[in-house]
């Protein structure tokens, strides 16, 4: 095995055991990895019994399985992983992902730089197959360009979580990761603090935006202190994402577009309008015009469709969030214990 420049926790948040075959297929994916892990862990959100289960089937293989001990939900889960995290990177992969052949080295190469803070990769959606055996296309509610190739991505696959058409095909600099595949140094979370545990997801909630407001207070936080810090996109560190039977249905595209909106409103009130609605504004001006017109071109209507219904639920999502009182209860994390005395990270001046 390579030996990378940073060493790696690897953290898994669980919460279900109806996903039971994807975690295993979860954690043999990172054990798998030519660059080893320093340690992997799977965090279980509030439930006694896959606890149990997984402490008895990781444990003996070194996996360290903890209970979730902050509020119930990914950030919670993940806040809990920081906690405990020993590595110098912290790298969060979802309990529905299997991670490709050197996926953990692509993902810590770039960290040989000192101003690299945070670097997350690719998801490919893998598609469900119920009622559709030998399914080789992807949905129409979710279209793209290129509906045969199972590695390429559409205009709304951020709906499923993935990697979606608009962002980079090379190794490039970003406002904000993908939760399903992202690594940050653990030093980010001794300045910054952890996840805001009230916008992120709980269980089959799809309110989220906690990777977004978490790249975007790191960035904010580094600058007020005169410090350069890099966000990388590595697009040669892949997973593949299982992607449910519901979440291919227009119900789930509505709901999960409005609570977007909702969440990118929270953003919006933490860390301020223009950073929470930077990326946003390219994507709708250019990216999805781009996608309605193309496939009423070819005559998929009920695509073209779904781009429209999308952003529409999209923006009624944020106008709704921006109401008085909407976001009342959304705080910023505090800063991880130890932070006072926390070393600041070497950024070369």
């Amino acid at each position: 095995m390579s030996t990378p420049a940073v060493t790696a926790t690897v953290v898994i948040c669980v919460y279900t055991e109806k996903r039971w075959d994807d975690i295993v297929a979860a954690v043999e994916s990172v054990e798998a990895q030519d660059v080893a892990a320093a340690e992997t862990l799977v965090i279980v959100d509030h439930n006694a019994s896959l606890l149990a289960r997984a402490q008895e089937a990781f444990g003996p293989r070194g996996v360290r399985v903890l209970p979730n001990a902050h509020k119930q939900g990914l950030s919670g889960a993940r806040n809990t992983a920081i906690a405990e995290a020993t590595a110098d990177v912290i790298v969060f992969l979802d309990d529905d992902a299997a991670a490709r052949p050197g996926w953990l080295a692509a993902l810590l190469e770039p960290y040989s730089d000192p101003t690299v803070a945070a670097v997350g990769g690719v998801a490919h959606p893998r598609w469900p197959t119920v009622g559709v055996p030998m399914r080789t296309t992807r949905p129409h509610v979710l279209p793209g360009a290129d509906p045969r190739n199972g590695d390429a991505t559409g205009e709304l696959d951020w709906i499923v979580g993935c990697t979606y058409t608009g962002q980079p095909t090379q190794q490039a600099e970003v406002r904000n990761l993908m939760g399903c595949n992202m690594s940050f140094r653990r030093e980010v979370f001794e300045r910054v603090g952890g996840f805001a545990e009230d916008i992120g997801r709980i269980g089959k909630n799809p309110l989220g935006c906690e990777e977004t407001e978490l790249c975007i207070r790191a960035r904010q936080a580094y600058h007020r202190a005169g410090e350069k810090i890099r966000i990388l996109f590595e697009p040669r560190a892949i997973v593949d994402h299982r992607v449910s039977e519901d979440r291919v249905e227009w119900a789930y595209l509505r709901r999960r577009s409005w609570a977007e909106g909702l969440s990118k409103a929270a953003v919006s009130k933490l860390v301020g309008t223009d950073d929470a609605l930077s990326t946003e504004r390219s994507y709708v001006a250019k990216v999805l015009p781009t996608a309605v017109v193309r496939e009423l071109r070819q005559r998929n209507v009920v695509s073209a469709a779904a781009v429209v219904t999308a952003l529409a639920c999209t923006g009624a999502g944020f106008l709704r969030g921006k109401l008085p009182g909407a976001t009342a209860g959304v705080r910023l994390p505090a800063a991880t214990a130890g932070t006072a005395g926390a070393p600041r990270p070497n950024t070369g001046g």
